[in-house]
């Protein structure tokens, strides 16, 4: 009769450490899992940041390109020589402000 007790009592107690082991590992995956969700979290965010950053220095290189190609032309270098070297064309009529 010992024998059978001693036999329960054991098994009892190897379903208990075995319960005990796989809920301490359900523990442990389910602090990792939140763990990774905030950083999935943050990734998400920082990706959103540097997609909108891309756009704007896309458009801001446009903006350059745009610039370059007018600073090649006839007309940027007239405006440039009236209003920083006051160069006129030799017809043309000034009228200034008092």
């Amino acid at each position: 009769m010992s024998h059978r007790y001693n036999s329960r009592k054991a098994n009892r107690t190897g379903k208990l450490c075995i319960t005990m082991i796989v809920l301490a590992m359900i523990g442990v995956m389910s602090v990792q899992i939140v763990n990774l969700y905030k950083k999935d979290q943050q990734f998400i965010a920082q990706e959103e940041l540097l997609e909108k950053q891309k756009a704007e220095e896309l458009a801001r290189q446009k903006e350059i390109e745009e610039y370059e190609a007018y600073t090649k032309t006839q007309e940027y270098i007239e405006d440039v020589a009236k209003s920083k070297l006051g160069l006129v064309y030799k017809d043309e009529l000034i009228f200034k402000e008092k």
